[in-house]
């Protein structure tokens, strides 16, 4: 292995032991190539990973050293894991959109595969495949579910494709491709949303919803709301009594949701914004150019062409087509 490679993973392996204290090893180890970003949300990290195959161990003296305050939730994106406990817990396989927690004291054998569908068919077989995966480390004290019943979750494989685990899947694939444009004030907020869209999953896996407290509740629903509200932002009949009621929720308490948790944003306000941004986005994509603005505005939501104008420019100080034309070739960065 030359100097350079070894220097590489084992950087690598020490940012992993920062928060995840394990042995690790990987067969391409004389030609490692890895990338990591963490995110620090006050007490909360999260970790966005992609690396080749390579297989991670802790030990039970190892174990028995690890910090027992803390627990670590992963999200596979893409290629496949295999985890391995203990002789009394069987072997969990997972797949893209999985998601599995343990706790920090907890001993593992856990075989990560990269994914051959994830290399060019031009590329050498071994270095372009990758594994991809989402971690938040967090707090067990932060958890508002006594940790005794964390151990029928522990190590077990959760789909994040569906309910409560997409919206968590979701949010956290969102903070991540967000993440250079956090402010620092930003980070302790969405740390604490992090561990109630956490607790919010746990709970509904365990059957315990309503024993979260209160705020944790309300927290994880506003997300859920907000989620809602994206997948929805094309129909222009989205309005605060159709999103009161698919969430089984009157529209006075939605109000009051927003007023709490949005920092004094209305819910019409907020989707405006929102659609507003997304208007902006698609008009600077080269792939839409050919899409009238009118027509833009409409898969946004805003069927009405004046009124869109005027929203727009008020919201970015140019008319829809001269932002568009600028952008796209290359004078305005929005």
């Amino acid at each position: 292995m030359n100097a350079t490679a070894r220097e590489r993973f084992d950087h690598w392996r020490e940012l992993i032991g920062r928060t995840r204290a394990s042995e690790v090893a990987s067969a391409h180890a004389d030609d490692f190539r890895a990338e990591m970003r963490r995110l620090e949300l006050g007490p909360v990290t999260l970790l966005r990973t992609s690396f080749p195959s390579a297989r991670f161990w802790r030990t039970e003296r190892m174990a028995r050293r690890s910090d027992a305050g803390v627990h670590h939730l992963t999200l596979l994106l893409d290629g496949d894991m295999a985890l391995s406990r203990d002789t009394r817990h069987p072997t969990e396989a997972f797949a893209p959109g999985d998601l599995h927690l343990l706790d920090g004291s907890d001993p593992f054998d856990l075989r990560a595969f990269a994914s051959p569908a994830s290399a060019p068919s031009s590329a050498p077989d071994r270095a372009e495949r990758r594994v991809e995966a989402v971690g938040v480390d967090f707090p067990t004290a932060l958890l508002p579910i006594p940790p005794q019943r964390l151990r029928t979750v522990r190590g077990r494989g959760f789909s994040g494709r569906e309910g409560t685990g997409a919206l968590l899947a979701d949010f956290l694939v969102g903070l991540d491709r967000q993440a250079a444009l956090l402010g620092p004030a930003e980070a302790p907020r969405l740390g604490t949303v992090v561990v109630d869209l956490i607790a919010a999953w746990l709970a509904r896996e365990l059957d315990t919803e309503t024993a979260l407290p209160d705020d944790t509740r309300r927290r994880a629903l506003v997300e859920n709301v907000h989620a809602f509200i994206r997948r929805n932002l094309h129909d222009p009949e989205l309005t605060p009594a159709a999103i009161a009621a698919a969430h089984h929720i009157s529209v006075s308490y939605l109000h009051r949701l927003f007023t709490q948790h949005s920092e004094g944003e209305t819910v019409a306000a907020w989707i405006r914004r929102r659609r507003l941004e997304r208007a902006h986005r698609d008009l600077a994509d080269p792939a839409l150019r050919t899409l009238p603005v009118h027509a833009v505005a409409a898969r946004c939501g805003i069927p009405g062409p004046s009124d869109f104008s005027r929203a727009f420019r008020t919201a970015y100080g140019l008319p829809p087509g001269e932002y568009r034309r600028l952008a796209l070739a290359g004078g305005t960065d929005g």
